[in-house]
């Protein structure tokens, strides 16, 4: 903007950006707890349990991103 304060929309490369975070953050936290889960020798208790984080983590992520974009 011509005021130097930047423009508080989403675009689409932020929105790509937005959607492999959220992604990233899903699958990082399903592959921690299939590598705990074979360690530990469960079946799926801890998959299920990094799949809830990472959904967790990739929403607060996801939120507090466009949180900042929107202010």
């Amino acid at each position: 903007m011509a005021d130097g304060h930047p423009d508080p929309t989403l675009r689409g490369r932020d929105l790509v950006g937005l959607g492999g975070m959220l992604a990233g953050a899903v699958v990082l936290g399903m592959v921690l707890g299939l590598l705990v889960d074979h360690v530990a020798g469960t079946s799926p208790a801890f998959t299920l349990v990094g799949l809830a984080v990472g959904i967790a983590a990739g929403a607060f992520a996801f939120w507090a991103r466009v949180r900042s974009v929107l202010r």
